[in-house]
């Protein structure tokens, strides 16, 4: 049980001394420390008012206190306010209005609304016999709950290796706001939210023009289009990536040529990119791995050599920083996606694209529309590609927070460094150090891995990094991810099989011309990683790491 709504009879007991109180507080209590999420049903407010105020009444009058009924009724809400100010409040919904036919619409209400819950996840916790005994093992007592969590079960919870029900809870009451607006005025194409969401995210990133488009994919895709980039075209990129970077490639009828990328960051090593280049290379197209931009004044200056566009894939490096810039206005276009697990994510599919160039920005938001310079006018080839209002919506919610996050996420990543690090360190007989330069690390990287694991280094000191994962390397990747999944601990790989080597794409460059990027693949392993994850869990998640090795 991850989660529990309270009766009004519950935050009566909170609010005024009487039978039940000191077990209802315990009660509470033990479920908070716990990590159980408590919900106030908002179609509650006027009977818990009512209720409470009327309790102080009869109280105070029976101590001699003559408080006239209305500033009982202040102090019971300053004590509600009080008492809920940590807990989430559960809208009320148009389906449980309704509830007149009931034998008792309060008691109908509260069910109804337990009923949104997931299965299993959630009770009510009241002191109403009738619930009690119409809702058998949905409604317990607070003396039921100490009893549970004083003999809790044994076994260990999972971890979440992206935690959205933590930043929902943070959200919710603007997240519910926006989309309850957006129900209410009936845009749900290009509407008011997709507006506001553009400005502000070009006022982020310092970009003159902000696309909001329908995903990651369709961004980068508009972007090629928007370039005219099409048949007999090669465009340069990376093999370690999301397939979506090639894939928009071959859809346009380019063909992808994949340069090798750098041992340490896994991005794209602008060293190689030159070689590269030919008379039918007409942009080229880096991702910033893992949180951290790629060198991209490196990779700018080689296109700027050889008159070509630059559009970073920026879908994992949204709200990093690049030498005072922001990551997705580092080039002629930016690209990146609301993925729901990006460190900035909607609650679907959803993207944007960045531009400083009037004319792109203008090609983007026609092709974004069927190629459509006016209502049924179509000036260009173009597809459906908006990003739906709901959606931005809720990227305008998470937006205020987004700043917030990325400093946790960034606390996250180095608690983890230096727990690892230390671990590292005392199996080894004499500290190692990572090599500094390129060359050591290219050594480093394409040495077998003698040690359990090896840290990826500390983004470098002209970027940050926003850490949509943490990533390791690991020998024998399959049988740690098993042991770990074992003790409850998930991972990922970003990514297991270098694009070169896809059978979709393998025909297009030889498997073995990326001998990096091939041997991160092999080696490569996430791990949890969100703004919300606790110290406990890091302890934990580190712990079941170091313990499937062998001891030496």
């Amino acid at each position: 049980m991850k989660q529990l709504l309270l009766d009004v009879n519950i935050l009566v007991d909170l609010c005024v001394e009487r039978p039940g109180s000191t077990n209802a507080r315990l009660a509470l209590a033990l479920a908070e420390a716990r990590g159980t999420m408590l919900w106030v049903y908002a179609g509650s407010v006027q009977t818990l008012e009512y209720v409470v105020a009327a309790e102080i009444h009869t109280q105070a009058h029976a101590q001699g206190d003559k408080v006239t009924h209305t500033g009982a009724r202040a102090r019971a809400r300053h004590r509600l306010e009080r008492i809920t100010a940590g807990y989430q409040w559960l809208a009320a919904l148009a389906a449980e209005g309704p509830v007149f036919g009931a034998a008792d619409p309060e008691d109908d209400q509260l069910h109804r609304a337990l009923d949104r819950f997931e299965e299993g996840t959630a009770k009510l916790l009241t002191r109403d016999r009738g619930m009690l005994a119409r809702y058998p093992g949905r409604a317990l007592t607070p003396e039921t709950l100490i009893e549970q969590q004083r003999h809790p079960q044994t076994q260990t919870p999972g971890i979440d290796f992206v935690d959205l029900k933590a930043q929902q809870a943070a959200i919710r009451p603007v997240l519910e706001r926006n989309l309850h607006r957006v129900l209410h005025h009936g845009h749900y194409i290009l509407g008011p939210e997709v507006r506001e969401l553009e400005a502000r995210l070009a006022a982020y990133t310092g970009a003159k023009h902000c696309i909001t488009v329908a995903s990651g994919t369709e961004a980068l895709l508009i972007s090629l289009m928007a370039l005219g980039i099409g048949p007999g075209d090669e465009v340069i990129t990376t093999p370690f990536t999301f397939v979506a970077t090639a894939e928009v490639i071959v859809l346009v009828g380019a063909t992808p040529v994949f340069v090798d990328i750098e041992p340490d960051t896994g991005n794209i090593d602008a060293g190689l990119i030159e070689a590269r280049i030919s008379e039918r290379t007409k942009a080229i197209l880096p991702v910033s791995l893992y949180g951290q931009p790629a060198d991209m004044d490196a990779i700018n200056a080689i296109a700027a050599r050889h008159g070509l566009p630059v559009i970073e894939d920026a879908a994992q490096s949204f709200g990093a920083d690049y030498r005072g810039n922001k990551s997705g206005n580092l080039s002629t276009l930016g690209c990146t996606s609301f993925f729901p697990s990006k460190p900035l994510g909607c609650y679907g599919d959803g993207g944007a694209i960045f531009t400083s160039d009037d004319a792109l920005a203008q090609a983007c938001r026609e092709i974004r529309v069927h190629g459509q310079s006016a209502r049924y006018v179509h000036t260009r080839i173009g597809v459906g590609g908006r990003m739906d209002t709901l959606q931005c919506a809720i990227v305008l919610a998470k937006l205020d927070r987004f700043d917030h996050e990325i400093a946790q996420r960034q606390a996250v990543a180095r608690r983890y460094h230096d727990l690892l690090a230390h671990q590292e360190e005392s199996r080894a007989k004499t500290p190692s150090r990572q090599a500094d330069t390129p060359s050591q690390n290219a050594l480093c990287a394409l040495a077998p891995l003698r040690e359990p694991f090896q840290l990826l280094p500390w983004p470098k000191a002209d970027r940050t990094s926003v850490f949509a994962q943490y990533t390791l390397r690991v020998p024998d990747r399959d049988a740690r991810q098993a042991k770990l999944h074992a003790a409850g601990i998930p991972t990922a790989v970003h990514y297991p099989v270098p694009l070169n080597e896809q059978p979709a794409y393998v025909h297009l460059c030889c498997p073995d011309c990326t001998p990096v990027a091939q041997q991160l693949a092999r080696e490569v392993m996430s791990l949890p990683m969100h703004p919300d994850l606790s110290e406990a869990d890091q302890d934990r998640i580190v712990a079941a790491l170091h313990a499937s090795y062998p001891q030496a």
